[in-house]
C-alpha cells in the first residue's frame, strides 16, 4: 500500500521555545574579508517566539509570507543557538510548489537591527531588483516564476552572506516537475533532509576559518536519531536532500543500500542509477532514491566522516509494518 501521503511532510524538526523576547544587546565589528569591505552590525540577542509561514494558492499564483526573525534553537541536546532565522526554526520552513507558478514571496523583517533578504535558487531573476534588502521592522515583496524543477535551496543574500547563512538563515524549496518523476508511481514514502553547519555563535571569524562545532541533519544532531525516518520492507523511499552548508561538502550515502535513482539537483532530466554515493556541493540538491529489503536501521550520514562524528546521522528504521519498535537507533 502507497503510504507517501502520510509522510509527505514530514521535514525539519521544528524546535519551537516560545520564550519572550530577551532584552540584552551587544555591538560587533564584522570585517568581510572576502569584499576588504568593513561592515558594522548592530546584533540583537533576542528570542522572538516563532512567527508561523503562510502560504496560499490561487490557481498557479502561490502567495507565501516569510518572517526573518532571532530565535533560540537546540541544536544539540541541551546547546542553545540564538540564530538568525526565517519563521523561528533552522532551516527554515520547507517551501513546496509546482512548475510553472508565479511565486509571490513577501519578507516581513522582525530583526530589530539587521536587514535581511531572500535568495532563492529556484528562480531566474536580477538580484538587484529581487533579493534586495528588507530593513528592520519593514517588510518586501517579489515575484517571479518557478520554471525549473528540482530541490532548491533558499537563504538570506544580505552582505556579509556568510554571516547571515552561519547563524541560520537557509532552508529548502522544491518545485514539483509538471509532469512528476518517472518513479513516482513506485515510491511509498518521502522525507526531506538538509545538511548544515554549526559555528562558534555570530563569530564570523570562526565562520571563515574555523572547523564547525556541529554538522547536523535537519538542523540539530539528535532529531532524526531520536525519532527515525519509518518505512516497511519492501518500500522504494524517496529523499530530497539539500546541503545547506555554508562551506562544507555532503558526501550523502545511506548504509545497507544502493540509491537506485538519483535526480541531481531533483530535475528528472539529470538522472542517475545505482550510485553508492551522492556529492553535494554548499547549496547542491538531489531526489535520491532507494529499496529496503529488509528490517533494521539504516543509518543515513555524510561519507565525509569527520563531519559525520559531528551529527551528520540520521536513521531509517525498517520494520514489518512501518512503525517505529520503540527501540534505541544503533550508532554509527
Amino acid at each position: 500500500m502507497n503510504e507517501r501521503n502520510s509522510s509527505l511532510f514530514l521535514t525539519l524538526s521544528i524546535v519551537t521555545f516560545l520564550v519572550f523576547a530577551g532584552c540584552s544587546h551587544v555591538q560587533e565589528q564584522q570585517k568581510d574579508l572576502t569584499k576588504g569591505v568593513d561592515t558594522n552590525v548592530t546584533v540583537s540577542k533576542v528570542n522572538q517566539p516563532p512567527v508561523e509561514l503562510v502560504i496560499t494558492r490561487k490557481g498557479t499564483d502561490v502567495f507565501i509570507e516569510m518572517t526573518a526573525q532571532i530565535t533560540d534553537i537546540e541544536i544539540s541536546k541541551g546547546v542553545m543557538y540564538n540564530a538568525w532565522t526565517f519563521n523561528g526554526i533552522a532551516p527554515g520552513p520547507v517551501l513546496r510548489v509546482r512548475e510553472g507558478d508565479m511565486l509571490h514571496m513577501t519578507l516581513k523583517n522582525l530583526d530589530p537591527s539587521v536587514p535581511h533578504s531572500l535568495d532563492v535558487h529556484a528562480v531566474h531573476a536580477a538580484p538587484s531588483k529581487s533579493f534586495i534588502d528588507v530593513l528592520p521592522d519593514e517588510t518586501g515583496t517579489f515575484v517571479y516564476p518557478a520554471t525549473s524543477p528540482g530541490v532548491f535551496m533558499y537563504h538570506c543574500g544580505t552582505k556579509p552572506v556568510l554571516l547571515h547563512l552561519a547563524n541560520g538563515m537557509f532552508g529548502v524549496i522544491i518545485v514539483e516537475p509538471k509532469n512528476g518523476y518517472p518513479t513516482d508511481k513506485e515510491v511509498n514514502r518521502e522525507y526531506v533532509i538538509t545538511q548544515n553547519e554549526w559555528y562558534k555563535e555570530n563569530d564570523y571569524q570562526a565562520f571563515q576559518n574555523d572547523q564547525p562545532q556541529y554538522v547536523v541533519f535537519n538542523g540539530n544532531d539528535f532529531g532524526l536519531k531520536e525519532h527515525p525516518l519509518l518505512a516497511k520492507v519492501g518500500d522504494k523511499v524517496r529523499l530530497y536532500v539539500n546541503n545547506l552548508g555554508p562551506n562544507h561538502v555532503s558526501s550523502f550515502h545511506v548504509v545497507g543500500t544502493l540509491l537506485d535513482t538519483v535526480y541531481v539537483d531533483g530535475n528528472p532530466r539529470n538522472v542517475h542509477y545505482g550510485l553508492q554515493t551522492v556529492m553535494l556541493p554548499a547549496s547542491g540538491g538531489a531526489v535520491v532514491e532507494f529499496w529496503v529489503t529488509e528490517e533494521g536501521d539504516y543509518p543515513i550520514v555524510t561519507h565525509q566522516f569527520n563531519d559525520a562524528s559531528k551529527g551528520a546521522v540520521a536513521i531509517l528504521r525498517v520494520t514489518k509494518d512501518g512503525l517505529d519498535t520503540g527501540e534505541p537507533a544503533m550508532s554509527h
